[in-house]
């Protein structure tokens, strides 16, 4: 049922509860976008064995790298481009950077 809220201008009223018609109501998805499994807040770890800072720049565990989509061969020129950037990004330095631009421009 739409809600009306007082103090309105004449003709406000109705024209926010035809608004509010408009609306789709109803309960919430029961299982989200895609057909995606979701596990409860506190529903048990799947991979006891990695560390919670896997994947972000900084603690134990792959760093961002390891996030890529991207799919490289294990030993290409890609894969050593991704190797330094990550290398970049945990431990800054101007001349690496420098190093990894010039490799990405040839």
């Amino acid at each position: 049922m739409a809600t009306q809220f007082t103090g309105q201008t004449y003709g406000e009223g109705a024209r926010q509860q035809a608004s509010q018609r408009m609306v789709p109501t109803g309960p919430p998805p029961t299982e989200p976008a895609g057909g995606m499994q979701i596990n409860p807040l506190g529903a048990p770890t799947e991979r006891p064995n990695e560390p919670i800072t896997a994947g972000l720049p900084m603690g134990a565990g792959p760093g961002p790298e390891a996030l890529s989509p991207i799919a490289v061969a294990p030993g290409s020129r890609e894969d050593l481009i991704l190797q330094l950037r990550a290398a970049a990004s945990r431990y800054p330095n101007p001349a690496l950077i420098r190093f990894i631009a010039e490799m990405e421009r040839q």
